[in-house]
This record gives structure tokens, C-alpha cells and sequence, in this order.
């Protein structure tokens, strides 16, 4: 008696089964291109060893080097516990995986710049455990200037990478409504490392998409040829990862034999789930009982991170203030001078919880641009509740300057040094705007406004209403202090280019 469940023994029938089915497996029925390519593997730029070697020597080296400039004991042993330290800290946070960009922009990724320096940051927490552990000689002063180095590097080589990303050629399967609306997801966004190339529709309903071929269909129930298709409309425009979107025709076991017979063909297999606007740093996959569940982290609200990022609020806003007193004091005197009214332009916003308070700016418009923005909303080029114009005739030719390189917008350091604001934030909006908002717009002032975001370094005022909503309600759900680091960052390239700011 055989154990119960186990496999059967094989008989001739079940092999001539077996046999006719690999057969179907090899022989797709979509017909290649003609330059007969099959589909693309990539091999990493990079390997995770290399990588590692680039981030030791890159911290250890510069350490070692102002280690010794300073007098400070034993440099060599000092810097290579650094740079092992360092590298192995990266490898376990998965710095060294070849990841695509998940977030917009890529700016929340935790791969890149922003992931660099929270890396940076418990680095130092870390030494700073072994400084006072092993009662090191070695001044902690020097020590944070001596692996300063190590996080430009490790920036820049992420940003190279992250430059030399190779886009994933997609193939879609799934059932007709469920592809089309991830096609034309797909396809309305560029700040992602996937490009669709084909969709293959499930059952009898019709797919038209502009631009995408559909180089064969799968039964409205499962068939012993649908390996066989889908594996023709791979090769057949190259495909190197294929994305199911799941439906009543296409779950379960259907869906189980079509993976293996993806992997066995060596393509890689993505299952597109209706989960949106969440990090993937906040999802958790376990199974049970045979199931495959997804575990949704809260969005931060409270805890050590809150504390951090209200910590380096006040401190950063305290600093450019004091940092940037000669540029602020020599903008306000040509504001002043060059146009009749006051130097700051006091406005109220709303700001988190809906809460109202006074927002400081430079003023860049004239003395009665209020009493003339009536006259003007017909001009309106901006959808949603905001007004924005272009070439708004209230605005002087200062102002013009300061609006071009977000100068305008430093007193509302001020406005973050009282904690009205943070410095990374959705943008506050007026009364009259938050008064229109609906559910979902409204859920963006659940943290406090921002001097920057991702709304500033992804176009500004370039931006459909519905974008910026978008990137907020983003960022309200999966900010970091990580996160807000990397924005930082990303927010000087914003404003040297310009782009959106009128």
C-alpha cells in the first residue's frame, strides 16, 4: 500500500502524456520575429561581490587616509573595521540585490540616495556602540568626518546603477479588463523599469490597446496549450518577465501550471496585485495553510522615526536659517527695492489635521495680486482646485527669479522651525483649496505640509492635479526618515533644473 497522497507510479500512458505536453512546451505557437531573438538575459553589471568591495574600499580608503592626517591611533585597524562594517551592513539590507525602481520617481526606493544615508546613519550608531564597548582612543569627531567619504561614494555608485538599469520587457496575460487598465497604467508612467511589449487576453472578451500586439489568446478555461502560447509570445518580441493579472479565469491551479512551465523556460513571472500606493519596504509576504497572504505594515504616524524626522526638522531649519542669513537678507532688500509693497508675503494655509497657520514667502507679485487673481481665473491652466498661470502677469520680474530657483520659498524655514511644517511634505494648500477637497485629497494632511516633496522634484507645477495628489498621497503613506533624505537630496537637482516652476 503506497503512503496516501504520494505520487503515482508512472505508467507508459502517463509518459506519453508527460511527453506530449513537454513537446507543447518547446514548440510555441506564435512565430518568432523574424530576427529569430530569443528572450533577452541579462546579467547584472555588477555582482553583489564587487559591489561589497567597491563600498569597503571606498569608506576604509578615505577613513584610513584622514585617520592618519589626524593623528588619530591605529588608522589602519580603525578604518578597515569601517569598511567591513559598512559593506556588511549594506549586504544586509539588501543594498547589493539588482532591484528595479517600485516608487515614483524612485524617490522613496531605499536602494538609492536616501537609502545610502540611513545606511550612513546606523553606521554610526554602530561605532559609536563599539567607541564606548572597547574604549577606543580614537576621537568620535574625526571619525564621523573620516567615513563622511565612504557615503559619497556609495551615493554615487548607486545612482550609476540605478542609471544603468536595463527595463524589463513585459508580456501581460490575463483577462481583458484586467489588462487593459494595467496596460494603460503601465504606459502612463515612465518613472518605472518596465516597458510592455505584448498582452495575451484570456477567454472571449476583446483587448483593443493602442501600440500593444497581441500575439495569441488562452482558453476561457484551462488548456493543455497555454504554456505553449504564452512561451510563443515571449519569443516572439523578446519578453524577459511576463505579469499575470489574475480573474476568475486565471487563479489557482491554472495559474500554478503556468508558472512552472515559465520557470522551466527560464522567464521570470510577476503576479500583478490590486494592492496600490504601498512601498514595498511595508509588505511582508508569509503563507498559510497553502496560501500566499501579503501583510501590510501601518503607515508611520508615531514612534523613534517621528522623533528623528521632528529632530532634523528644527535642527536643519535652524541651521539654513543661520546658514543662509547673508542670501536672505540680500534677497529681501532687492525685493523691497524693486517693487512697491513688503518684503514677505504672509499667507494662511492649511496645514496637518487640517489646522490653519501663517506661511511665510518672499514676496514675488505685486501688492494687490489677491484683488487681481479674480480677473484672472479664467485664465486658470491648471485642473483641480489650484490656480496656476505660466506667465501671471502679477508676478515681477524679481519674483520671476526667486519663483525660477524656489528662493522665494526659504522663509518658510521659519514656518518649520515653529513646527507648522516639515521640511519634506505634501504642499500646503489654501483654505479655499483644502475646503474643496474630497475624501481622498483630504487624507493629505494627515502629516504636515512640506518645503519640498515629491510633487517638487517631479515637475511641480508641471503636474496634473490628479499627479500631485497621487505623489502626496504617496508620500503621506510611506514616508521615512530615509525617505526624506533622499528627497532632500533629489530636491537641489530639482531646483538647479527649473522644470515646473512658474
Amino acid at each position: 500500500m503506497g503512503l496516501r497522497g504520494a505520487p503515482r507510479p508512472r505508467t507508459a500512458a502517463s509518459r506519453n502524456r508527460t511527453a506530449a505536453l513537454e513537446q507543447l512546451w518547446r514548440e510555441p505557437t506564435a512565430r518568432r520575429d523574424p530576427a529569430g531573438r530569443a528572450p533577452v538575459r541579462h546579467k547584472p553589471a555588477s555582482g553583489p561581490a564587487l559591489l561589497a568591495l567597491t563600498d569597503l574600499l571606498g569608506l576604509a580608503g578615505p577613513a584610513w587616509l584622514l585617520l592618519r592626517a589626524g593623528d588619530q591611533p591605529r588608522p589602519v585597524a580603525a578604518a578597515a573595521v569601517a569598511g567591513l562594517l559598512w559593506a556588511g551592513l549594506r549586504g544586509v539590507r539588501g543594498r547589493y540585490t539588482d532591484r528595479l525602481r517600485t516608487e515614483p520617481g524612485g524617490a522613496l526606493g531605499m536602494s538609492g540616495a536616501g537609502g545610502a544615508v540611513g545606511d550612513w546613519l546606523v553606521l554610526i550608531g554602530l561605532l559609536a556602540v563599539l567607541h564606548t564597548a572597547a574604549g577606543s582612543p580614537v576621537d568620535p569627531a574625526t571619525a564621523v568626518v573620516a567615513v563622511a567619504p565612504g557615503l559619497l561614494i556609495a551615493t554615487a555608485v548607486s545612482g550609476l546603477r540605478r542609471r544603468g538599469h536595463r527595463v524589463r520587457r513585459v508580456l501581460l496575460v490575463g483577462e481583458a479588463p484586467g489588462v487593459g487598465r494595467a496596460a494603460e497604467l503601465l504606459n502612463s508612467r515612465t518613472d518605472h523599469g518596465y516597458a510592455l511589449v505584448a498582452a495575451i487576453p484570456v477567454g472571449a472578451g476583446r483587448l483593443e490597446l493602442d501600440g500593444v500586439q497581441v500575439p495569441g489568446h488562452l482558453a476561457s478555461c484551462p488548456a493543455d496549450d497555454d504554456v505553449s502560447t504564452v512561451l510563443g509570445g515571449v519569443y516572439a518580441h523578446a519578453a524577459d518577465l511576463v505579469l499575470v493579472a489574475p480573474g476568475p479565469q486565471l487563479t489557482g491551479d491554472r495559474l500554478r501550471r503556468l508558472g512552472w512551465g515559465l520557470h522551466d523556460g527560464g522567464v521570470a513571472l510577476s503576479v500583478l496585485s490590486e494592492l496600490s500606493g504601498v512601498a514595498a519596504e511595508r509588505v511582508r509576504p508569509v503563507t498559510a495553510a497553502g496560501l500566499t497572504l501579503l501583510h501590510i505594515a501601518p503607515p508611520l504616524r508615531g514612534g523613534p522615526q517621528a522623533a528623528v524626522k521632528n529632530a532634523l526638522d528644527r535642527t536643519g531649519a535652524l541651521f539654513g536659517l543661520l546658514t543662509l542669513a547673508p542670501l536672505l537678507l540680500t534677497v529681501a532688500l532687492s525685493v523691497r527695492l524693486s517693487s512697491r509693497g513688503p518684503v514677505f508675503h504672509r499667507q494662511v494655509r492649511q496645514g496637518q489635521h487640517n489646522r490653519p497657520f501663517t506661511m511665510w514667502k518672499f514676496r514675488t507679485m505685486v501688492a494687490d495680486a489677491e484683488h487681481l487673481k479674480a480677473r484672472l481665473i479664467a485664465a486658470n491652466e491648471v485642473d483641480g482646485p489650484l490656480f496656476k498661470m505660466r506667465s501671471d502677469p502679477r508676478v515681477t520680474p524679481v519674483g520671476r527669479m526667486l519663483r525660477r530657483t524656489s528662493i522665494d520659498e526659504l522663509p518658510q524655514l521659519v514656518n518649520v522651525l515653529l513646527g507648522h511644517m516639515s521640511l519634506v511634505g505634501p504642499r500646503p494648500p489654501l483654505p479655499e483649496e483644502a475646503s474643496r477637497y474630497d475624501e481622498r485629497e483630504h487624507r493629505r494632511l494627515t502629516v504636515k505640509p512640506g518645503l519640498t516633496g515629491l510633487w517638487q522634484v517631479s515637475g511641480r507645477s508641471d503636474l496634473s492635479w490628479h499627479e500631485t495628489v497621487s505623489l502626496d498621497l504617496w508620500y503621506v503613506d510611506n514616508w521615512s526618515v530615509a525617505a526624506d533624505m533622499g528627497l532632500l537630496a533629489r530636491t537641489v537637482r530639482a531646483v538647479t533644473d527649473g522644470r515646473g516652476a512658474y
